[in-house]
């Protein structure tokens, strides 16, 4: 896939401010400080759409970004960490989880890992909270650049084995790095493969 155009549309908190339900959505979250909007930078080959930060819980919003006129990028807050009191975490949280169960024009959502963490009590919880709805997801290994690649390998190994102990099959996953965009094509070819069959959601 060429990215032609990336813009940004909006952000909010409100559901019912979402732009129309009428284009393929694919929502990228993780932890915070998992390499987010450098990730989303790195895929839209555009620097500073995502904004970026070194505090980790700096994305308190929804972002739409519409890319080439025909899909949204769906940026969403980074779970744990954030600095913020415990009603507005939670207020958040179920924010969050009812566009993630309800949006119906969500195709995937991009859960983001980092690939030189052993596997995170709060990463699992979410994969199996996803799981548990039914919802598409995909593992994205971010930060690969960061250390050796057997390293990687061997934390993907052991997170899909920690997985497995709820799920009948491991989730599918691409290893990246926005520093020497590995995984840009193949996850750019993910999407576009999915827009393809993508059909407009009855109103």
């Amino acid at each position: 896939m060429i990215i032609k155009s990336a813009e940004f549309i909006c952000s909010n908190t409100q559901i019912s401010k979402l732009p129309p339900p009428v284009k393929p959505e694919y929502a990228f979250i993780g932890r915070s400080n998992v390499g987010k909007s450098s990730l989303i930078n790195m895929l839209l080959s555009k620097k500073g759409l995502a904004k970026t930060s070194q505090t980790p819980g700096k994305t308190q919003l929804i972002n739409h970004f519409l890319i080439n006129d025909s899909w949204y990028i769906v940026d969403l807050p980074g779970y744990g960490y954030a600095r913020i009191s415990k009603s507005k975490k939670e207020d958040w949280n179920k924010f969050i989880r009812t566009y993630l169960d309800k949006r119906e024009s969500l195709q995937c959502v991009m859960v983001l890992i980092d690939s030189r963490l052993e596997p995170q009590k709060i990463d699992l919880e979410f994969c199996n909270w996803l799981g548990e709805k039914g919802l598409s997801f995909v593992l994205v290994f971010t930060k690969a650049d960061k250390q050796s690649a057997l390293k990687t390998s061997q934390n993907i190994v052991k997170f899909n084995k920690a997985l497995m102990l709820t799920f009948e099959e491991a989730p599918g996953y691409f290893i990246t790095s926005a520093e020497t965009q590995d995984g840009r094509d193949e996850v750019l070819n993910f999407i576009d493969n999915i827009n393809k069959n993508f059909e407009m959601p009855l109103m």
